[in-house]
């Protein structure tokens, strides 16, 4: 019986001393939970609260004042600015500066007094389904609780009627919404994993010894290394363009030639992070646990599923540092809403700095690590 057990206390007490020795198992094997814990605890919140809310008060009144206090009070809006025109109402919107708009023409106050209908006009951003359910339901709410109130004091029909509408998604399809968020976490995770696994796949065939006795500059060996991956990448993003047309029936409201050029800089971003990568670890393993690590983030802490403005301040800071949150803005403005490069200029800007300063952080690691 001894026999089939001889040399067990051996292999487990080597085991056991590989595991405490490597830190990268012991990283993904406990804190991962862990971060998973947290995420799914305090960032991943299915509830939509304080949707960013324009207004567009014509009437000027305290009837029109009273019912905007009262839209502000619900819970579901968060009103962040004022707009004088219908042009501005609809621009705040395309631009993603607000998810809401509401218009209240100007005889609302006479309507009222007059005992006729006031009309309120809540156009919506239709690009998150979610988004767009619960703010039809939060304004017909309000807009019944203030007729209701006024019914009871004054009787008469429904006095005020609110006419939700839809933009961008009027169908409301989830395919719409999910599939240009989906592009970039597809391409994050491609990208990633091979431009890591390159400079690892070199140190482990030792060929990476042979390029550092050649005088090939460290920033040269970075771009060449993007160069041939980033035209594999630019080219798989064409592709799922244009499955996502033709197959899935997602429309282009934008420009094609402003969404290709505006996806430079994300591609740029994450051939910067997987260089990284690949200049920390040591094994293709390593590298491609790495990787994998920067995927729940960006799959939850993006607003690609989950809507920031509703995580607590701490996660909304991570979803400040991850490149997928400002592309999942530009091809849902392209796509979605037809936005601009004045709408999306400021994603674009910010992904461009993230991938400069990627590849020098990847290009010093090198040379510090190959520093004799």
């Amino acid at each position: 019986m001894n026999s089939l057990f001889f040399g067990l206390g051996p292999i487990c007490r080597k085991e056991f001393t590989h595991l405490v020795r490597d830190p990268g198992t012991l990283f993904f094997a406990l804190l991962i939970p862990l971060l998973q814990l947290f995420m799914f605890g305090y960032a991943v919140d299915t509830n939509v609260r304080q949707i960013a809310t324009a207004v567009l008060d014509e009437s000027h009144t305290q009837e029109s004042r009273d019912f905007i206090n009262k839209l502000a009070a619900s819970d579901v809006f968060r009103m962040v600015e004022t707009v004088q025109s219908d042009d501005a109402l609809y621009s705040a919107i395309r631009s993603a500066k607000v998810r809401v708009g509401v218009k209240i023409p100007y005889d609302y106050a006479r309507r009222l007094q007059d005992g006729t209908t006031a009309t309120v006009l809540v156009l919506i951003d239709g690009s998150d389904s979610t988004v767009a359910g619960q703010a039809i339901n939060g304004a017909t709410g309000v807009a019944l609780e203030e007729s209701l109130s006024r019914v009871v004091s004054g009787g008469g029909a429904l006095p005020i009627d609110v006419r939700p509408s839809v933009l961008f998604n009027p169908s409301t399809r989830s395919a719409n919404f999910f599939i240009p968020g989906l592009i970039a976490i597809l391409l994050q995770v491609m990208i990633i994993l091979l431009i890591a696994l390159s400079l690892v796949r070199e140190r482990e065939r030792g060929t990476l010894e042979q390029l550092k006795m050649t005088p090939i500059a460290p920033l040269g060996l970075m771009v060449g290394k993007m160069i041939p991956y980033g035209a594999l990448a630019f080219g798989e993003l064409c592709i799922i363009l244009t499955l996502m047309r033709f197959i899935f029936q997602v429309p282009i409201h934008g420009s094609l030639i402003l969404l290709l050029f505006m996806s430079v800089p994300f591609l740029l971003t994450v051939l910067g992070i997987g260089l990284i990568i690949s200049t920390r670890a040591h094994t293709q393993a390593e590298a491609f646990q790495l990787a994998m690590g920067t995927i729940l983030p960006s799959v939850f802490l993006s607003g690609y599923i989950f809507q920031i403005s509703n995580m607590p301040a701490f996660f909304r800071g991570v979803s400040a540092i991850i490149p997928a949150t400002y592309y999942i803005q530009v091809i849902r403005g392209i796509v979605l809403r037809g936005a601009g490069f004045s709408d999306l200029w400021l994603n674009a800007l910010i992904l461009t700095l993230m991938g400069s300063a990627a590849i020098l952080t990847a290009a010093y690691a090198f040379v510090k690590q190959n520093a004799v």
